[in-house]
C-alpha cells in the first residue's frame, strides 16, 4: 500500500521536492504555460521553501524533451571557478576545498532558469517567479526537513552573522509551522522581475533585463563587493562573462525488459555514472533473482560501486579533460566491467577503476571514515510533463551552511566548489574557469511513441543510486511510480564523497530498515558492512517521477513521502 496516493492526469502533471513548489507549478500549467514555465517556476519556489538546500544563486541542471522537435536537450547549470582560483594556493594553504567564501563558483542557476524561459517558455520572469516572490516576502510554514537539516547544521549557520540571522532566528532553530520569511530574497527576486517589466522592448529583452539585473546590476556588484571584501574570488567579469553551455545529453539504451532509452546530463556531473551502472546490469538477470533479495541488492551494490570507481577516475569538467565517455558507455567495455562482479563476496573498498588506452585516469582521493556516514549535503527536483507532451527535469541545488549569505540579498552564490578537489591530477581538480563535478544530475527515460518520463531526486552521491533503484523497480518488477518510489532502498557508500573532505566509507552499505534481516545478514555474510537505518529516511534521497503513456496519454507520479515531496496532475 502506497504512503502517498498514486496520482493520475490526463493532461498535465508535476511532481517536486515541496508540495508548495508543485502548486506553483501546476498553476502556471493551469494559466496555459508549459512544461518549461512550470518547471522554472518551481525551481524557483524551491529556491525560497527549501532554501537551507537549494539557492535562487546556486546550480540548476536542467533537462527537457522538447514534443514537437523529439528531442532531448540539457543546459550545463554549474558555474566556473573564478578566474583568480589558484589550485596550487588551495594544495599549499589548505589542502582541500575549505569551508567559506572560497568555496564560491559563479552562480548558474539564474542563466539557466532565465535561459530554458527564453528558448523554450512562453511567460516572463515576473509571471513564474511570483509564487517564489510571495512565498519570501509573505513567508510560508516551516516544515520537518528543512528543521532537521539546520538542526544538523546549525554550528556552521553560525559561523555567519548574515546566515544565522536569516535561519536562525533569535539564535535558534525554527519550530516546525513558525512562519519563515526572507525578505532581503523577496527583494532580490522582486528587483529582477521589475527590471524586466521596465523593458519596454517585448519578451526576449525583458527576460534579458532580468538576468542583467543579477549578472551585471545591482546584485551582481552587492555580490562581488562583498567577496572583494571577505577574501573571496568572484569578479565582476567572471559574472559578465558567464553562461550556461547548451549541450546534448549522454544516453544509452536499456534492454531488460523492452529497449528503453535513458537520458543523463554530461560528464560535468555525475549523471553518466547511472548509465555505466544500468549498462553493466542489462548484462545481469536480475529480475529472477527477486526484487530486493540479497543476491539482488549485493550484484547491485557491487555494480554501482564500479561506476563509482569509474566516476572518480575519469569524469570532469569535459572543457578541460578528455574524458572517454564512449568506451565508458560501450557495451564491451561493461562486459569487461560485469566480470569484476563476484556472486559471494563483496569488494571492501570501492574496485579499481577501468583500463582505457589513451585514458589515464587521475588519482582517486579519499578520507576513509569509520562509522556512519552523515546525511548527505543535499539538493531538491522537479519533473513537468505538460498537455503537448513536452518534458522538464531539473535538480536545483546549494546548500547555505557552507559559506556566507551575502548581507541585504538574501542569497548564498553557489558553494558548488566543494566538489571540486584541491589535489594536482585529478580529473575534477579546480582551476580558473573549470567546473566543478556536480553531483545533482536530472534525467529522463524515452521509449519513443510509448512513454515520456523525467525523473530525478536530491541526495549527493546517493542520486544516481536511487534513481537506479527506482527506474528498475518500475522496469523489472512493473511497479507502479509511487510504489517504485516508496519501495526500501539500500545505499553503498564505499566512494569519495563528492563534496570536500572526500570522505570514504569502505565497505559501508546501509539499508532501511524494511529490508529483511534475513536478507542484511546474508550481505553482511558476503562482506557487505550493512548499517540497518530507520525506514522512510530521508536520508536515502527523495525520488520524484512524472510518466506520460504517449499511447493511452496517461500520466503517472511518484513523489517521495521521505521529504515533502508531492505530485499534483490533471
Amino acid at each position: 500500500m502506497a504512503f502517498q496516493p498514486q496520482i493520475n492526469g490526463n493532461k498535465h502533471m508535476i511532481a517536486a521536492g515541496h508540495y508548495l513548489a508543485t502548486q506553483a507549478g501546476y498553476d502556471i500549467l493551469e494559466a496555459g504555460g508549459n512544461a518549461i514555465d512550470a518547471g522554472v517556476a518551481a525551481n524557483l519556489v524551491l529556491g525560497v521553501v527549501q532554501s537551507d538546500m537549494v539557492n535562487i544563486a546556486g546550480v540548476a541542471p536542467i533537462m527537457v524533451y522538447l514534443k514537437e522537435r523529439d528531442e532531448v536537450l540539457t543546459l550545463a547549470g554549474v558555474g566556473p571557478w573564478p578566474k583568480a582560483t589558484s589550485l596550487d594556493r588551495f594544495v599549499q594553504e589548505f589542502g582541500e576545498v575549505p569551508l567559506g567564501i572560497l568555496r564560491t563558483v559563479v552562480p548558474a542557476a539564474p542563466d539557466a532558469n532565465i535561459q530554458a524561459l527564453l528558448r523554450w517558455g512562453t511567460m516572463s520572469f515576473a509571471d513564474v517567479a511570483a509564487a517564489a516572490i510571495r512565498y519570501a516576502r509573505d513567508g510560508f510554514p516551516m516544515h520537518n526537513l528543512m528543521v532537521a537539516y539546520l538542526e544538523d547544521h546549525q554550528e556552521t549557520y553560525r559561523m555567519w552573522p548574515a546566515n544565522a540571522e536569516i535561519y536562525l532566528p533569535d539564535g535558534e532553530v525554527p519550530k516546525i509551522g513558525d512562519r519563515f520569511v526572507q525578505s532581503d530574497l523577496a527583494g532580490s527576486l522582486q528587483y529582477m522581475a521589475d527590471q524586466e517589466t521596465a523593458s519596454k522592448n517585448g519578451r526576449d529583452s525583458g527576460l534579458g533585463a532580468a538576468r542583467g539585473a543579477f549578472y551585471t546590476g545591482d546584485i551582481g556588484r552587492t555580490i562581488v563587493e562583498f567577496h572583494e571584501d571577505n577574501g573571496g574570488l568572484l569578479s565582476m567579469e567572471d559574472m559578465a562573462e558567464f553562461e550556461c553551455e547548451l549541450l546534448p545529453p549522454e544516453k544509452i539504451t536499456y534492454s531488460g525488459g523492452e529497449p528503453l532509452d535513458i537520458y543523463a546530463c554530461g560528464v560535468w556531473c555525475q549523471g553518466p555514472a547511472m548509465l555505466q551502472m544500468l549498462r553493466l546490469l542489462d548484462g545481469i538477470d536480475l529480475k529472477s533473482m527477486g526484487h530486493n533479495s540479497a543476491d539482488y541488492i549485493h550484484t547491485m551494490a557491487e555494480a554501482i560501486k564500479l561506476g563509482f570507481a569509474d566516476r572518480e577516475a575519469f569524469y570532469g569538467d569535459p572543457n578541460f579533460v578528455d574524458v572517454p565517455m564512449e568506451r565508458l558507455l560501450s557495451e564491451d567495455y561493461a562486459a569487461e566491467r560485469r566480470a569484476m562482479i563476484r556472486a559471494g563476496e563483496a569488494w571492501p573498498d570501492m574496485p579499481p577503476a577501468g583500463k582505457i588506452a589513451g585514458a589515464g585516469g587521475g588519482p582517486i582521493v579519499s578520507a576513509p571514515t569509520a562509522g556512519s556516514p552523515p546525511a548527505p549535503a543535499d539538493t531538491s527536483y522537479v519533473g513537468v510533463v505538460d498537455e503537448q507532451g513536452n518534458a522538464f527535469s531539473s535538480n536545483p541545488s546549494d546548500v547555505t551552511w557552507e559559506s556566507p549569505v551575502v548581507p541585504g540579498t538574501g542569497l548564498c552564490p553557489s558553494a558548488r566548489g566543494s566538489q571540486s578537489w584541491a589535489v594536482p591530477g585529478h580529473a575534477s581538480s579546480l582551476g580558473p574557469g573549470k567546473r566543478p563535478r556536480l553531483t545533482p544530475n536530472p534525467a529522463m527515460a524515452i521509449r519513443k511513441g510509448k512513454l515520456v518520463m523525467p525523473f530525478g531526486t536530491p541526495g549527493g552521491d546517493n542520486q544516481t543510486q536511487a534513481n537506479l533503484q527506482v527506474l528498475l523497480n518500475m522496469e523489472l518488477f512493473g511497479m507502479a511510480p509511487q510504489d517504485a518510489v516508496e519501495a526500501p532502498r539500500f545505499m553503498t557508500h564505499s566512494q569519495p564523497d563528492s563534496f570536500s573532505p572526500h570522505r570514504a566509507y569502505p565497505g559501508k552499505l546501509t539499508a532501511e530498515s524494511r529490508i529483511d534481516e534475513a536478507v542484511t545478514g546474508d550481505l553482511k555474510a558476503r562482506g557487505h558492512d550493512v548499517e540497518r537505518i530507520p525506514e522512510f529516511t530521508w536520508k536515502t534521497a527523495g525520488v520524484c517521477v512524472v510518466r506520460k503513456d504517449e499511447e493511452t496519454g496517461l500520466l503517472e507520479s511518484g513523489a517521495d513521502p521521505r521529504r515533502p515531496s508531492r505530485a499534483m496532475g490533471w
